[in-house]
């Protein structure tokens, strides 16, 4: 690889262009290393099984989970999990790391910050029922597929593929935006204490505990992040591929929302209509998106 580089660095009449250019599209190529790829695939599985659980029998698991929780974050959780289970394998599957770079960094992030969440808590878990444990070990395993992939990272460092084609400037509005909001919900909900405004049942409809709180504040912050390198490499087949993978998210939240729209008091509490309106906002329009220009990759 080293020769590779050499090569690109002194131009001349002894190289081709093309076979430059073929260089530079080996260069973009590279991708984390087979261990990344099959403990993805692993993250993949365990989100499946957990979300399934979490999603589908949440009025029986909420009472047995690793903390104080109800049935609708139960089934929220569960939400989180099984669009983090397509989000994996969908990436895995892709495997190229311009395509898939910021999805993954997003699952890494998700696994480092719940689990660190859930170190903060440790006082108040609850490991006494088999998807307590299972929440914590695919969060372990998530954990441990985010370390393996960042050593890889250093030390393959793939690159990225120019920003072909860009994005436009409403696609940039629309990131900003979305980086904003999701951003604020991400820092608000791990700084503030309970008791603040919209803890008590404003936005989500329940009154969440502080570590419920620093979770779903979490998984908002991770969200932010992930899509802030969009900022500079404004590639549109990447943010389809980002979308795509992300879409289980809004779908799954979305259905458990609905699931439980009963506990929502739009009149007495409209900052329920933000919460329950955002990811349609989102999701409804990403679906003519895809249908007109793809999910990131050629058909």
């Amino acid at each position: 690889m080293l020769s590779v580089g050499f090569v690109l660095m002194f131009p001349g009449p002894r190289v081709d262009i093309k076979v430059k250019s073929s260089l530079i599209n080996l260069l973009e190529e590279l991708m984390l290393s087979t261990i990344s790829r099959w403990l993805t695939y692993l993250t993949a599985i365990l989100h499946t099984v957990l979300g399934l659980l979490l999603f589908f029998l949440p009025e029986r698991l909420a009472p047995v989970f690793a903390w104080s929780v109800t049935a609708f974050m139960t089934m929220t959780i569960g939400g989180w999990c099984l669009g983090n289970a397509w989000l994996a394998w969908i990436s895995a599957r892709r495997w190229k790391w311009s395509l898939v770079y910021t999805a993954l960094t997003y699952l890494w992030l998700f696994g480092l910050g719940e689990l660190l969440v859930l170190f903060m808590f440790r006082a108040k878990l609850v490991l006494l029922h088999p998807i307590a444990w299972l929440y914590l070990v695919t969060l372990i395993v998530n954990a441990l597929t985010a370390v393996v992939s960042i050593i890889d990272w250093l030390r393959i460092h793939p690159k990225l593929a120019e920003s072909n084609p860009p994005i436009s400037a409403s696609q940039n509005a629309a990131l900003i935006a979305f980086i904003i909001f999701a951003g604020f919900l991400g820092l608000y909900g791990t700084t503030v204490q309970v008791g603040a405004p919209g803890t008590n049942g404003g936005i989500f409809p329940e009154v969440m505990s502080l570590f419920t709180l620093r979770s779903f504040g979490m998984f908002y912050l991770t969200l932010a992040l992930a899509v802030l390198p969009y900022l500079r490499n404004k590639n549109v087949n990447a943010i389809l591929h980002h979308s795509f993978a992300s879409y289980g998210l809004i779908f799954f939240i979305t259905i458990a929302a609905f699931v439980y729209i009963r506990l929502f008091d739009f009149a007495a509490k409209p900052g329920g209509l933000l919460y329950f309106t955002a990811y349609l906002i989102v999701g409804i329009p990403l679906i003519f998106i895809f249908r007109r220009l793809g999910t990131g990759v050629s058909n």
